[in-house]
């Protein structure tokens, strides 16, 4: 990895580095930038789509965007791509591979938009009830009179997510079709895994933690977004002989 000018990626394809780079220049712009009093999550953050903070373009923003105040959620997204970015870009081509991560990033941050679509009335009537002093079917026509009059509704800003995992999840699925076969290495279990298996698992973990609402800081329905566009874009492309692979 490291050569006689003593970089460490220069050998790096260009999109994966470029990529890295990018999500952790934000990332640093997100702490230094609100001391001018410019929030960049808030800004470029992924917003529900009725909200009044919401902004077309969060749909591909966000996904460079990470915690600012918990390093490992940039720190795991990053190393990810760092271990599988590499060999896909170099499997698929740069201009592919591009497309592939941002086109994963958007599938899971639509797929979320439809996740909040049929669960944000949920979330909110309990503390509209709270607040007012009214019961949940009171809480519920409060908010569908708000609706239907057009209302801004200020707390649905607070539905709001980002992050690189929904293409990471993507490039993962990518990884484990292309490579099915190929060993890794996990933290803290010392035998092999298949790539095939690893992709298989997480995305049952990412399934059961969704409907089960285990974590529920995390968008993982949004995760398995990312998964299900990448699967789409790589049958697609397997359909019209663009690319290889095994397949599991």
């Amino acid at each position: 990895m490291f050569n006689s000018s003593g970089s460490v990626f220069k050998n790096f394809p260009a999109v994966t580095k470029n990529l890295l780079i990018i999500n952790i220049l934000m990332w640093l712009a997100q702490i230094t930038l609100p001391k001018a009093g410019i929030n960049l999550t808030e800004l470029l953050g992924l917003h529900f789509w009725i909200a009044s903070d919401f902004n077309p373009a969060q749909l591909f923003t966000y996904m460079f965007l990470h915690s600012d105040n918990d390093f490992t959620h940039l720190f795991f997204n990053m190393f990810s791509l760092l271990m599988f970015g590499p060999l896909l870009e170099r499997t698929l081509g740069s201009k592919r591979f591009l497309f592939y991560y941002l086109s994963c990033g958007l599938g899971a941050a639509l797929v979320q938009e439809v996740v909040w679509q049929f669960t944000w009335k949920e979330i909110f009537a309990p503390f509209f009830a709270n607040a007012g002093g009214w019961t949940m079917d009171q809480a519920y026509q409060a908010i569908d009179t708000a609706l239907a009059n057009g209302d801004n509704i200020p707390a649905l800003n607070a539905l709001l997510t980002i992050g690189a995992s929904g293409s990471i999840f993507g490039i993962l699925l990518a990884f484990g079709m292309l490579f099915p076969n190929l060993p890794l290495y996990l933290m803290f279990i010392p035998i092999p895994i298949k790539a095939k298996y690893m992709v298989i698992g997480y995305g049952a973990i990412e399934f059961f933690f969704g409907i089960s609402g285990t974590m529920s800081s995390v968008a993982h329905f949004a995760h398995l977004g990312g998964m299900l566009f990448g699967l789409i874009i790589l049958f697609i492309w397997k359909k019209k002989g663009n690319i290889g692979g095994n397949y599991f």
